[in-house]
């Protein structure tokens, strides 16, 4: 029987889940856009029929409970940051250890896997911040080290008090959702206004919007745009919900378009060397963060 707080063998898999229905794209395709008016109806497949049944539990449990006001009572729980107080290393020491038994394949660490990330955006020759976006941009994961059910940790972000996008991934299970009863909600524009800005807009809750209010002192606002918005596919792949944003989203949604790759693609099974990397990302944090921070 599948847990319902805890439904994905491991946080990778919502991951892994994403990647089949956003392949990584080959170097000849012309650059991303949000809605492709070329696509052929062959080249559309039905990921929910081919999802896994823990991803599809997941997808039922998120949706069913990320309303309005679970939002906002999570907003209220988290954002005092009052759990603890801790510098970017030992927030990365403690995400570490989140385990992931359920795969024999590899023995690299959520750790790793940031280092994966930061060093392929290193390589690329980005700025110093983009580098550390990549270091640091799951480390609100540490929501589950605090209990939180997967759910609400990870998973496609989307707008609530508003009507929900048909482009959201297993649309169906928000019929299990109450805020589907409240008319105030259902409209386009729910209880927002047109143009309003993203930063006016509640968004499901998760590991992406507790990052942003760790960070969003220290940090280029590109990089906090990477941050807070890195999961927010129903957007910045499928073009949804431009109603709602203000010209300055639309500028920034470019750099969150620019990370999603680095975010999705870059783990490999080839181990970083952190001894060798640890000074350079020393200087990197200090550069932009003080000794400690609030979680």
């Amino acid at each position: 029987m599948i847990d319902a707080n805890k439904p994905l063998a491991d946080l990778e898999e919502w991951e892994d889940f994403l990647k089949e229905r956003y392949p990584e794209p080959n170097g000849e395709q012309k650059p991303f856009q949000a809605v492709d008016p070329e696509k052929k109806k062959e080249q559309f497949r039905n990921y929910e029929a081919d999802a896994r049944p823990t991803v599809r539990e997941f997808y039922k449990q998120n949706h069913s409970h990320q309303t309005y006001d679970f939002v906002q009572s999570k907003r209220k729980d988290f954002l005092a940051l009052k759990r603890r107080e801790m510098n970017i290393w030992e927030a990365l020491e403690y995400l570490n250890t989140l385990v992931d038994d359920s795969d024999p394949d590899t023995d690299l660490s959520q750790l790793d896997h940031l280092l994966q990330t930061a060093e392929q955006i290193r390589q690329d020759g980005h700025p110093n911040w983009f580098i550390l976006t990549g270091l640091i941009h799951d480390l609100g994961k540490i929501l589950c080290l605090y209990g939180e059910p997967q759910w609400a940790v990870v998973g496609d972000t989307f707008p609530v008090g508003c009507g929900w996008s048909e482009k959201i991934v297993f649309h169906k299970f928000f019929e299990l959702n109450s805020d589907r009863n409240q008319p105030g909600f259902q409209s386009r524009l729910g209880v927002y206004e047109k143009g309003c800005g993203l930063d006016k807009v509640n968004m499901s809750w998760g590991h992406d919007e507790y990052l942003y209010h760790v960070t969003k002192d220290y940090l280029p606002k590109e990089a906090l745009y990477m941050i807070r918005y890195h999961s927010f596919y129903p957007a910045h792949r499928d073009g949804e919900y431009d109603y709602l944003m203000n010209e300055e989203d639309r500028k920034m949604f470019q750099w969150v378009r620019a990370f999603n790759p680095y975010d999705l693609y870059t783990k490999s099974h080839k181990k970083p060397d952190l001894k060798e990397l640890k000074p350079f990302y020393d200087d990197l944090i200090n550069q932009y963060f003080p000794k400690t921070l609030r979680w």
